[in-house]
């Protein structure tokens, strides 16, 4: 490509914090569960980068189709690429793309099309080389970029506020219609690959049966418990685990596991069952009955589990295990909420900016609207 921004650049990325900044010139943006992506055209030439650097213009064909149909020539974006399928967007169908049949890519490409959520722009014909220049005049261009596409349905524009309290209300009363919030400052250059914007992930928590545990690699002592929640059937389903267990704790619960080693463990899916999942060590786990139950932090809910490793809050000898139901997991984003949340212009252009932001934290914070009621 003979684009001025190279297709080797990274993007930037962010701090997690625990809370959202105060004070003025932050800018907070809904932070969408999918594959980081910078889009890239110079002609017909068209490249997908992940984060990693990673191409993964095979694997979207689709959105290279899209992409190629837009009346922009040149240009160079920043988003997140994303798939809804059924009530939700789905990490899992993501990850399916990354296969290495052509046939079975295609196949999915058509049965679940992936959109690309935009949220920054790095070039374009019109504007020029924004890397050096301010959040404000970025999303400026890439409002203007938006409008003049047309009718394109595999694009969105992420919405955004500058009032920290509606970013706060759109992380509480989402549910789990959003991964996180980004905070900007909107008088900051874009810098690639460094780690200059801070993120607040949506983290939740579950009370979840122990149903089996899993030994350390060449130890006696527990490496980590393996998580369970009953599903409407009545049946324990492994769900994840979690680890981190301080050294001086491990000897000690150890020996209260192995104490109660035996059935039921898990009686609906176990682990070491066929999925994505599996590895060597699957199969190498000990049943329990099932008596502890704890409560763990988790961030993202895939498929019916926890995506990653979860966080040990505390253990809940308050609660029956048959209490801990899958009721309690909260899934990704729901369509009719991202579509709902992502209108065709952003608050930059709208001098009623500021009013609605309070409006819509007055009525977030009585719990009476979702993102959903947001409009452009």
């Amino acid at each position: 490509m003979r684009l001025p921004i190279p297709v080797t650049t990274p993007p930037m990325e962010a701090h997690i914090v625990d809370a959202l900044p105060e004070g003025e010139g932050w800018q907070f943006e809904p932070k969408w569960d999918g594959f980081r992506c910078l889009a890239f055209r110079d002609g017909d030439a068209i490249a997908l980068q992940a984060k990693s650097g990673k191409p993964l213009a095979r694997y979207f064909p689709e959105m290279v189709a899209a992409l190629k149909a837009l009346p922009a020539r040149r240009f160079v974006l920043d988003g997140e690429l994303a798939i809804p399928v059924g009530d939700s967007l789905s990490f899992d169908a993501l990850q399916l793309r990354l296969h290495p049949a052509e046939s079975r890519i295609r196949k999915l490409a058509a049965e679940t099309p992936s959109i690309l959520i935009l949220f920054d722009c790095l070039y374009t014909e019109k504007a020029g080389v924004l890397l050096d220049e301010p959040l404000t005049k970025r999303r400026h261009a890439l409002e203007q970029f938006y409008a003049g596409v047309g009718k394109a349905p595999a694009l969105r524009l992420t919405d955004y506020t500058r009032d920290r309290k509606t970013a706060e209300a759109w992380l509480s009363h989402a549910g789990g219609a959003l991964d996180g919030i980004v905070a900007k400052q909107f008088d900051a250059p874009y810098l690639p690959g460094e780690r200059a914007m801070l993120k607040l992930k949506h983290l939740r928590s579950a009370d979840c049966v122990v149903g089996g545990f899993r030994y350390a690699t060449g130890s006696k002592l527990v490496g980590s418990l393996l998580l369970g929640l009953y599903n409407d059937a009545g049946k324990l389903d492994h769900v994840g685990f979690t680890s981190g267990f301080a050294n001086e704790d491990r000897a000690a619960l150890t020996k209260k596991l192995e104490k109660l080693k035996g059935e039921p463990g898990f009686t609906g899916d176990a682990p070491g069952g066929p999925s994505r999942w599996s590895t060597e060590r699957s199969a190498e786990w000990v049943p329990l009955k099932s008596k502890l139950v704890i409560e763990v932090r988790y961030d993202h809910v895939t498929g019916g589990r926890f995506r990653h490793g979860t966080k040990l809050l505390r253990w809940r000898p308050d609660k029956a295990p048959h209490q801990c139901t899958m009721e309690q997991l909260q899934e990704e984003a729901r369509p009719r909420l991202l579509y709902a949340a992502l209108p065709r212009s952003g608050y930059a252009a709208r001098p009623r900016a500021r009013t609605e932001d309070k409006r819509f934290a007055k009525a977030a914070g009585s719990g009476r609207v979702s993102p959903s009621k947001i409009r452009a």
